[in-house]
């Protein structure tokens, strides 16, 4: 059983576990498509939830062919992105706030380390009213590999001063859980799309409806 008194640090990644951004992005990929010809299906894009904007990329130009171009497409599902984001802002997950309260009560150290870019997170934190949350944040260009290499979160380990098998790490999507997994951490999930493969529940200590839940299932 996962005990506080076995937690040096929390790890939260951000998109799709902190804050509601995966439907931003998947609808911006999507009219971003249709503007380009191309049908990019549901099961697609939720397939592509954890991955790097890089990944995406590739991922998406792998599927739409020869011909493709992924400048053209980053430029117009970023503009239609900003577009949404701008008139509705970004919500934050249910449970972030009460588990972030009690991480600050009890003094248990805890950052971000988010597949997204510097800028890119940084904007994402704003629009949802949390510039500033976090004094400790990993990005993806940061390190020389994204999830799901373990590199962000063991450079998340190594920035709070603590060792990843001691660091909870709380991720969304199966990519997050293989990095946390792979670098030794203690792998939360709480999904941000269903179904879970049974491979990535394995890798789980926890698996959790939302972020709130995790203060249940540790206190008990």
């Amino acid at each position: 059983m996962l005990r506080w008194a076995d937690v040096a640090a929390v790890i939260f990644d951000m998109d799709g576990l902190v804050l509601d951004t995966e439907k931003t992005y998947r609808m911006a990929w999507r009219e971003a498509g249709r503007a380009m010809h191309q049908d990019l299906p549901d099961v697609f894009l939720e397939a592509l939830s954890g991955l790097s904007m890089d990944a995406v990329l590739r991922t998406i130009e792998g599927f739409c062919g020869p011909g493709f171009d992924p400048s053209e497409f980053n430029r117009l599902s970023a503009a239609c992105w900003r577009d949404y984001v701008a008139a509705r802002g970004i919500e934050v997950k249910r449970g972030f706030h009460s588990l972030r309260d009690y991480l600050d009560r009890e003094g248990i150290p805890y950052c971000l380390a988010t597949n997204s870019a510097a800028a890119n997170a940084e904007e994402c934190l704003q629009l949802a009213g949390l510039g500033g949350v976090f004094s400790t944040i990993i990005t993806r260009d940061q390190v020389e590999r994204g999830k799901p290499a373990p590199d962000i979160f063991l450079k998340a380990a190594a920035a709070l001063g603590v060792s990843i098998d001691r660091c909870i790490v709380l991720e969304d999507s199966s990519a997050g859980i293989e990095a946390a997994f792979n670098a030794g951490a203690l792998p939360v999930m709480a999904p941000s799309a269903l179904p879970v493969d049974a491979a990535t529940v394995a890798r789980c200590k926890f698996v959790l409806n939302d972020l709130g839940e995790l203060l249940g299932v540790m206190n008990c």
